[in-house]
């Protein structure tokens, strides 16, 4: 493992792990997380105030009137080794419902199109692989999942939608997505999910965490439109939606 320490201010650094997206990079990203978390628990990181990780990297930040970025460094080092060999984090396994139907999956037609494959295809190959989530960024809850089939890797939107759905499920490049909230985005739109991803009420917001792996599961729009409601009234407990509770092996 080779790392590059870049400067991110006069608070902050980021330590880079690597240059690519695979679980090995993302289980030494989580290791050093966890043993940075591990000794500023013990109060041996005095001025650290919060890291955050990423697919290849991770950023720490500190106040500078209490530690310097060398210092922090200096204790951090030994810390390296050990995510160097990490093995690969195992999370939770969720199954979560996709519609693909209609004017929910807005961009299913032109993919299947693009790819020269019908949608029932698309569909298949998008809900026929259990993806991995990596980070999750851009939003509170909104997950970056890894490694869609190579036919479906295609590139941004060239024209970016001011407003994408709440629940959207998306691709771009090696990605596949789920917009928590209603924003801006560029990523092809495939289907909708009705489960929230995200929810301050609870005791870990996210629904969803680096290392947990899904699997989509096609339904049908008024199937959609049943757990829509459900959710949205809080009659289903985020738990269902795990793949041992659903019976799934």
């Amino acid at each position: 493992m080779t790392l590059r320490l870049l400067d991110a201010g006069d608070a902050a650094f980021t330590i880079e792990l690597g240059n690519s997206i695979d679980p090995g990079l993302l289980a030494s990203v989580h290791a050093l997380d966890a043993a940075i978390a591990q000794e500023q628990a013990a109060g041996r990181l005095p001025g650290l105030i919060e890291t955050m990780p990423t697919f290849r990297s991770l950023t720490v930040f500190y106040d500078p009137l209490v530690t310097r970025q060398q210092t922090l460094l200096d204790t951090l080092k030994p810390l390296f080794d050990g995510a160097d060999h990490a093995t690969p984090i195992e999370g939770r396994r969720w199954r979560l419902p996709v519609c693909y139907e209609g004017e929910l999956g807005l961009d299913l037609a032109t993919t299947a199109q693009t790819i020269g494959a019908t949608e029932d295809e698309v569909i298949s190959l998008h809900s026929g692989t259990e993806v991995r989530v990596y980070m999750l960024g851009f939003l509170p809850g909104f997950p970056f999942m890894g490694d869609v089939p190579e036919r479906l890797r295609l590139p941004r939107r060239t024209q970016p939608r001011v407003r994408v759905p709440a629940g959207s499920v998306a691709i771009a490049g090696g990605l596949t997505a789920i917009y928590p909230w209603e924003s801006p985005g560029g990523w092809h739109l495939l289907g909708r999910c009705p489960v929230p991803l995200f929810d301050a009420t609870r005791e870990e917001p996210s629904l969803l965490s680096a290392g947990d792996s899904v699997r989509f599961e096609p339904v049908s729009h008024t199937e959609f439109l049943k757990m829509e409601a459900a959710s949205q009234a809080g009659e289903v407990d985020p738990t269902h939606w795990l793949a041992d509770e659903q019976g799934a092996a």
